[in-house]
């Protein structure tokens, strides 16, 4: 009897020093991304660039935006839209006029699509540490996988992929909300000849609105000092 008591104790003893341990490796995965992250911003830093996002109605392509992406002096990501361009014929009168704030209210909507997007790509230490301490983490296809639960808002669901050896993203997908309507999102990350890492394509699905839309950051360029 004494010598099963014995094997209980050292079993859950076990299980507590196992579970305290992947505690210890979450964190310390998220420091080491947060760090890897954060390096590769200075880097990304130096450059300017341009986002073209195509925007589908029911399977038809209505908008295409353009957005010029830089930093400013202070680190802070800074976006401006340059040109938006409709498929759509314009009307005349003031079923024209019906028509331009319609469109005006609909390119809103998808400039807050496309930012809440970036809250997924741009994580910060904190978010990154919050994020890892309650996340499943598992190997995939030699990556490193990681999923959790109310990320930026309740209820909604962020998952990663993670270079093992660089420590830098090289893929997101998430669900969340924009005021009542659900979106869906899948982020993928490239590098340039030089290591540098940034995400290349972004796929969010609006169902509400029957809504999908495509957009590709190109243009990469160096800023001039």
């Amino acid at each position: 009897m004494k010598k099963k008591k014995t094997i209980v104790v050292l079993s859950v003893l076990f299980v507590s020093i196992s579970l305290v341990q992947a505690q210890v490796d979450r964190e310390k995965l998220s420091l080491d991304i947060s760090k890897a992250e954060e390096a590769n911003q200075l880097k990304l830093k130096e450059y300017i660039w341009k986002r073209r996002s195509d925007v589908f109605i029911e399977s038809q392509l209505k908008l295409t935006t353009i957005t010029e992406f830089s930093y400013t002096p202070d680190g802070k990501l800074e976006t401006n839209m340059v040109d938006a361009e409709t498929t759509v014929e314009k009307k005349p009168g003031f079923r024209g006029k019906a028509q331009a704030n319609a469109a005006e209210e609909k390119i809103e909507y998808i400039e807050k699509a496309l930012k809440l997007a970036l809250d997924y790509t741009f994580m910060t230490k904190g978010e990154l540490l919050d994020f890892f301490s309650k996340a499943t983490v598992t190997e995939k296809d030699g990556l490193i996988e990681a999923v959790a639960d109310d990320v930026h808002v309740k209820g909604d669901r962020l998952l990663v992929r993670v270079d093992p050896n660089t420590h830098l993203f090289t893929y997101k997908e998430f669900t969340s909300l924009l005021g009542q309507d659900k979106i869906e999102g899948k982020l993928n990350y490239e590098k340039f000849s030089n290591g540098t890492s940034h995400l290349s394509t972004t796929t969010l699905n609006l169902p509400a609105q029957k809504m999908n839309i495509d957009a590709k950051n190109q243009d990469y360029t160096i800023r001039i000092k």
